[in-house]
């Protein structure tokens, strides 16, 4: 864990000046490749950097005004990353296509909670107070533009079908993808109401509990129509047919 040490901005007086050329040739690379092994690291993996240095790193470069250049690094640092990722998952054979997500997914959440305790004096100092954001926040973001939209209609019926079939994957898995849908876009609870509930609580209005055979039947629908209309097996290529198809299914479901 990365502790506060009572540092105040007021230290940043009696640092040596570090100019946008020291801040790209030595810092940023410190950093870039901190960030790459914090993105690639596996569960239980000892990762061999410091993070005090990190730590240091980026409140130096806050200090010395480089916060809105390291911010914009960061940022299209991860979107690489994640539009690699995107594409591999896109890549992948049908049977594996639900264990890459839930580990795409477990693996980039378990990142964050590195990534963003290093950056927190960026988070303080410029994201919250300058453009009135979070970064974990900006961070998720990223996940659900890049990898969650764009394999959502692909990864639903499949979910639909594993459900349906006994062992096709653990329930830690499909807990773990479905908690992860939900925490990156609620709304999503709308296509597979039946199959959310199962792992949420309290998703359904009290009075709609007596309807989940319907909703199961819903998903079941859904499930057949989106493989029909050409998402089997993480077919990308029919995706804004598939959300007009999988909200018109759900339109008429009344959530209030």
């Amino acid at each position: 864990m990365i502790h506060r040490r009572g540092r105040n901005l007021q230290e940043c007086g009696v640092m040596n000046v570090i100019t946008i050329e020291d801040y790209k040739s030595t810092y940023w690379p410190k950093l870039d490749g901190a960030i790459d092994q914090l993105l690639t690291q596996s569960p239980g993996d000892y990762i061999p950097i410091s993070y005090e240095q990190i730590y240091s790193c980026v409140y130096k470069c806050v200090c010395q005004q480089h916060s809105e250049q390291m911010y914009s690094d960061l940022i299209k640092k991860i979107t690489n990353h994640l539009e690699r990722v995107s594409k591999e998952l896109q890549a992948s054979p049908p049977e594996l296509y639900i264990e890459r997500f839930n580990l795409a997914l477990g693996q980039y959440m378990g990142a964050l909670q590195s990534i963003v305790p290093l950056f927190i004096y960026m988070n303080k100092f410029y994201i919250e107070t300058k453009l009135n954001r979070d970064l974990k926040d900006d961070l998720i973001k990223l996940f659900t533009e890049h990898v969650a939209e764009k394999h959502i209609y692909s990864l639903m019926p499949l979910l639909l079908e594993a459900q349906s079939t006994p062992f096709q994957i653990t329930p830690s898995t499909m807990a773990n993808i479905v908690k992860g849908l939900y925490t990156l876009r609620p709304e999503w609870v709308q296509m597979a109401p039946a199959l959310f509930s199962k792992f949420i609580p309290n998703i359904l209005p009290p009075a709609m509990e007596s309807e989940l055979q319907q909703y199961a039947a819903q998903d079941q629908k859904l499930q057949r129509d989106l493989l029909q209309n050409g998402f089997a097996r993480g077919d990308q290529s029919r995706k804004r047919a598939g959300e007009e198809l999988a909200y018109s299914v759900h339109i008429r479901t009344n959530f209030s």
